[in-house]
């Protein structure tokens, strides 16, 4: 699974939205953490990141872990909920996210995102269902 987890790696660094976000991510099985320096280009008005930059880190990371669990079944976020906690302005923030329960296709899985000083600064919490795409069938997957 060891090659799997690294295609998955190597299929997020190639998604065009990450050379805006140029984030770092490692996966293993259920589990998946995604890195990202901040940056003034992220900020709303009022001079902190703004709320997509949140769902992104947690929605990326917790689909990764979903991603993990199957090297055949490419996944879906179906529903995702994020609490935030704190704004942020500086630094590099990391989403740990965690396959918490699975039921036959559906995946269930929990995330939170992190400063560099361990401070939580937002949580998350997501659906994730199997794609009508196969991993095999996705360009960028290549193990």
């Amino acid at each position: 699974m060891q090659e799997h987890y690294r295609a998955l790696e190597r299929m997020y660094a190639r998604a065009p939205i990450n050379e805006f976000y140029p984030p770092e991510i490692s996966v293993s099985h259920g589990r998946a953490s995604v890195s990202l320096q901040v940056r003034p280009a992220y900020f709303h008005t009022l001079n902190a990141m703004h709320g997509s930059v949140y769902f992104k880190l947690l929605d990326d990371s917790a689909a990764f872990a979903a991603l993990s669990l199957s090297d055949v079944q490419a996944m879906v976020t179906a529903k995702f909920t994020i609490s935030f906690r704190a704004p942020v302005s500086d630094g590099k923030i990391t989403a740990t996210a965690e396959v918490v329960h699975v039921d036959g296709r559906k995946v269930f899985v929990e995330a939170t995102l992190n400063d560099e000083e361990g401070n939580e600064i937002a949580s998350g919490e997501g659906l994730f269902l199997p794609a009508k795409l196969l991993l095999a069938d996705v360009g960028a997957y290549q193990r």
